[in-house]
C-alpha cells in the first residue's frame, strides 16, 4: 500500500460494493481478520481485501494509508474484543485475573492475527482504554504508581507473551499441533529413570499439563507475587 490515505471526511463511499454493501473502517478490519484467520499474513494484501469486499483494491486506501496502518487497526480491534462487557468489581485481583484471561481467549479466537499483532503498540482507543482500565484497577487497589506501572508492565507482557505463544500453537496445522502434544507421551514419557529420574517421575503429568495453556496458573503466580508487594496499609481505612 502507498502513504495516500483520504482525509476523513471523504471516506464514505456512497454507492455499495458489488456485494451490496458500504464500506467502513469496521467492516475492513472484520473482513481482514477473517482473511488472515481463513489464510494467514500473506492475505493481508490490498488486493485480496478488495476482492472479499467486492470492491475496487484502491478503495482500502481511503480509510488505511498502508498495510501497517491496517495492522495495527487489526491489533486494536483485537484489543477491543477483549474488552468487550468488561466492568471493574472492585476486587483488583478478581479484576486483572478476568482482564488477563480476556485478553488471552481474544487471541486465541484470532490466533494468526495474535501472530502479527501481539507485539505492536497501537495507541489507539482501545489500547489506551485498556492501559487506563489496567492503571486504574492497581492504582486504585493502593500500588504506588512507580510499582503500579511495572505490574502493569509485567501483567501485559505476560498475557500478550502467553497470548502469542499460544495462538503460534493453534496456528500449526493440525498434524503438527498433535504430533506435539504426543512427543510428552512418546518421547518423554519413555525415558528410564535411572538416567532421568525427574522427568521419569512427572512423566505423566507432564503429558497431561502440557497440552492445556500455563497461561492462568503464571498469570495466578504473577498476581499473589504482586500482591505481596502491595502496601500494608492498602484499603485500611484512616486513623481517627
Amino acid at each position: 500500500m502507498a502513504e495516500r490515505v483520504v482525509p476523513e471526511p471523504q471516506r464514505r463511499r456512497r454507492r455499495p460494493t458489488k456485494q451490496g454493501v458500504v464500506l467502513s473502517r469496521q467492516l475492513i478490519v472484520e473482513t481482514a481478520l477473517r482473511l488472515v484467520g481463513q489464510h494467514g499474513a500473506e492475505a493481508l494484501t490490498v488486493r485480496r481485501l478488495g476482492a472479499a469486499l467486492g470492491a475496487d483494491p484502491s478503495a482500502v486506501y481511503r480509510y488505511f494509508r498502508n498495510t501497517d496502518d491496517l495492522l495495527l487497526a487489526l491489533a486494536d480491534e483485537l484489543i477491543g474484543r477483549a474488552q468487550h462487557g468488561w466492568r471493574p468489581t472492585g476486587d483488583w485481583r478478581a479484576d486483572l485475573r478476568e482482564i488477563g484471561l480476556r485478553i488471552h481467549r481474544a487471541y486465541q479466537a484470532h490466533p494468526q492475527a495474535a501472530l502479527l499483532a501481539a507485539h505492536r503498540t497501537t495507541g489507539r482507543s482501545h489500547e489506551i482504554r485498556a492501559v487506563e482500565a489496567i492503571l486504574g484497577v492497581l492504582r486504585a487497589a493502593g500500588f504506588p504508581d512507580p510499582e503500579a506501572v511495572r505490574i502493569y508492565h509485567a501483567f501485559v507482557d505476560q498475557s500478550l507473551g502467553f497470548a502469542a505463544l499460544d495462538a503460534a500453537a493453534l496456528a500449526l496445522p493440525p498434524a503438527a499441533r498433535t504430533a506435539d502434544d504426543e512427543v510428552w507421551q512418546a518421547a518423554y514419557g519413555r525415558l528410564a529413570a535411572d538416567t532421568h529420574p525427574n522427568i521419569a517421575a512427572t512423566a505423566p503429568l507432564l503429558a497431561a499439563d502440557m497440552r492445556r495453556s500455563g497461561y492462568p496458573y503464571a498469570l495466578d503466580l504473577l498476581l499473589a507475587a504482586a500482591a505481596a508487594r502491595l502496601p500494608r496499609s492498602a484499603g485500611r481505612p484512616p486513623r481517627p
